[in-house]
């Protein structure tokens, strides 16, 4: 890993910072130098290393603002509009995140969505309405193993041979073999 991603714009010296200039950020973010501009000059993203402070003045980008560029392009290819993304990013400064390097986002390309663990993901442009998501594969598993310990019913009248007995079989070669 580079030492300056790990360090976070820290430089080689003691209390250097490393910046990257804007054409350096809009390649690494896939954006335009146009659209770097603008979102600086709305407060989409803006340089948190060196903002312009005038006519000639180079801004100087952070690695996690790359990173939030990036995150910002993704969601415009992923169809979600500016306004909905800057309210999303509103919304999470509003609430005091300011590094939004750490924060995973889910878009379904209308609306923008904060993950905040595996159970709770949360609808940034709904005011931080809280929604939530359901993993197939585990509902699958818990169907799979309550349904091998109840009695099924053959739909054409044939005679059915329910698997409870297999599991436990296997249940009990297992125990015998964990018990010596």
């Amino acid at each position: 890993m580079d030492e300056r991603l790990a360090d976070e714009g820290t430089g080689p010296g003691p209390g250097t910072t490393l910046g990257y200039r804007g054409v350096t950020a809009c390649h690494a973010a896939g954006i335009t130098y146009r659209q770097l501009d603008y979102w600086a000059r709305t407060g989409l993203v803006m340089p948190s290393v060196r903002p312009a402070s005038g006519s000639g003045t180079q801004r100087l980008y952070s690695f996690r603002d790359i990173v939030v560029l990036k995150v910002v392009k993704r969601l415009l290819d992923a169809g979600v509009s500016l306004q909905n993304i800057r309210r999303a990013v509103d919304q999470l400064r509003s609430r005091g995140v300011e590094d939004l390097g750490n924060i995973t986002l889910i878009s379904d390309g209308t609306t923008v969505y904060e993950c905040r663990s595996p159970e709770e993901v949360v609808d940034l442009l709904q005011g931080g309405q809280g929604v939530f998501g359901i993993a197939i594969s585990g509902a699958f598993r818990e169907i799979q193993g309550s349904l091998a310990r109840l009695p099924a019913e053959p739909a054409g009248g044939e005679e059915v041979v329910t698997p409870s007995a297999t599991v436990d079989e296997l249940s009990a070669r297992r125990a015998r073999r964990a018990t010596g």
